[in-house]
């Protein structure tokens, strides 16, 4: 599934990154100076900095150097695409077979408190047809991980050699793995640099980090889910458009029909946060249930891939398709199969996905110990803040502050009230789900101050906007022919 040779010959969406010249005098250090007084950089000097990260032939001051200096005075469109290319270019792409043209397609999120979406929509676009290698990430701060949700299912097997994901695609449709070493490597080390070094929010380099992986994919379609809101990444509507506007002009440019969904995140997705917690309402969504504002998200993102790849003729139509899949329980059988394929006894997986809840508890556990929080007061709720929830189950063993850090897969909270919604005084609108450490009055506090009432108020919908490809789908391919 892997070029055996090297890098193999490099795709044709993805440009030849050829081995440096012996004689080349291109100096680091002068690439690094002149990026840190705003001069614009080549493609060959952009090439020689990935090649150096790869390669460990340049120290970590220097590339912290380059990235605070890329930090403060920005790349172009241009640079952007060329780092991207580079970094996508410093290791293997994945190849599928030919009759998969078109039909590879995946999905990606900024990151926020309750989103699941993955564990559903994944299954959903295969049940319509696609074939969906996802990629995922581990939570690290107060935004939970796809592959820590999954990995709260007893056996449950993150990572799957690129045979193996071929073989899932052909049986099942999906699949949802951590990277692999062989993809991407220049990534892997300036992710673990920008965490260091504050540039974590650098617009080109969080878009040559998402595409890159994406470009290695080797799919055909893309659509970003790009988060705005207080427990997001941006803070505002106008911050967000800026990242989605740029990962889906580089996105198209590099042969992948590339969208984004604008969606809010200063309340929690759904209403259950946590990993084990978040299985439990993916499955409800898959059971054609569960959270609306979670039903909405799949939907629409389901079905901008499902227009994008030819799958329907329209973006609604497509949301059509990806609601009947939950409905009928087309996706919910994918999704069981999905699980038995990388490596959950089929009976766990039968348990999970035909039996009630109570049977899902059986299968994924819970917590010795739960806490009810009760409304203070009378009132509509008009907001449930997620930060502050998120930081008191991180506190509580949820979330990690480092790399491999381990969690607790049960520690969660599950809302009790929804936006909208009139409470009284003494009603329980909050369950912690926790072991030891316990909640503290601190935690209590924190929490009460999420709650947000006031006389009357109308919910919204959880998606603000969505950014199209800037060409039609037909008129893109797989970033791999």
């Amino acid at each position: 599934m892997f070029d055996t040779e090297g890098l193999g010959d490099p795709e044709p969406g993805l440009p030849h990154s050829t081995l440096p010249d012996p004689a080349s005098q291109i100096s680091i250090p002068e690439i690094i100076r002149k990026k840190r007084d705003g001069v614009k950089l080549q493609e060959e000097e952009i090439r020689t900095f990935v090649q150096g990260v790869t390669r460990g032939t340049m120290k970590d001051g220097q590339i912290g150097a380059m990235l605070m200096a890329i930090r403060l005075q920005g790349m172009d469109a241009k640079e952007t695409l060329a780092l991207t290319h580079e970094m996508a270019a410093s290791g293997r792409v994945l190849e599928w077979p030919e009759g998969w043209r078109g039909l590879l397609v995946d999905k990606h999120s900024t990151g926020g408190v309750g989103d699941k979406v993955s564990l559903p929509l994944a299954p959903a676009l295969a049940a319509c047809g696609c074939k969906v290698p996802m990629i995922s990430g581990r939570g690290l701060g107060h935004t939970g991980g796809t592959l820590d949700k999954l990995e709260s299912v007893p056996g449950f097997k993150v990572s799957q050699s690129p045979e193996q994901m071929k073989e899932i695609l052909e049986t099942v449709g999906c699949c949802i793995v951590e990277q692999s070493r062989e993809l991407v490597p220049a990534d892997k080390v300036l992710y673990a640099l920008r965490d260091v070094t504050a540039t974590v929010d650098s617009l080109p380099l969080i878009t040559g980090s998402i595409l890159s992986k994406k470009a290695a994919e080797n799919i055909s379609a893309l659509v970003l889910d790009v988060k705005f809101g207080s427990a997001a990444l941006y803070p505002t509507l106008e911050s967000a458009q800026q990242l989605a506007q740029s990962l889906v002009s580089v996105g198209t440019q590099l042969g992948i029909s590339s969208a984004a969904v604008l969606s809010r995140m200063d309340e929690p997705l759904g209403r259950r946060v946590g990993h084990s917690l978040e299985v439990l309402e993916a499955l409800e969504c898959l059971d054609g249930r569960g959270p609306s504002d979670l039903r909405e998200l799949v939907t629409t993102l389901g079905g901008t891939l499902l227009w994008q790849c030819g799958r329907a003729v329209s973006v609604p139509e497509g949301a059509v398709c990806i609601a009947c899949s939950l409905d009928d329980g087309s996706a919910r059988h994918t999704f069981q199969a999905m699980l038995q394929a990388q490596g959950v006894d089929a009976a766990t997986a039968r348990a999970l996905c035909a039996g009630s809840e109570e049977q899902r508890f059986q299968v994924l556990g819970r917590t010795r110990a739960q806490e009810e929080l009760l409304v203070l007061k009378d009132g509509t709720v008009r907001q449930i803040l997620a930060l502050p929830i998120a930081q008191v189950l991180h506190g509580l063993g949820a979330g990690r502050t480092r790399e491999g850090e381990a969690i607790n897969h049960l520690v969660g909270a599950e809302l009790l009230v929804s936006v909208g919604q009139h409470v009284r005084k003494g009603t329980p609108w909050l369950r912690i789900h926790y072991e030891s450490p316990g909640l503290r009055d601190g935690d209590r506090s924190h929490l009460q101050a999420a709650l947000i009432l006031e006389g009357s108020f109308s919910p919204r919908s959880k998606v603000a906007k969505t950014i199209l490809p800037q060409v039609p789908p037909e008129e893109t391919g797989s970033a791999g022919k």
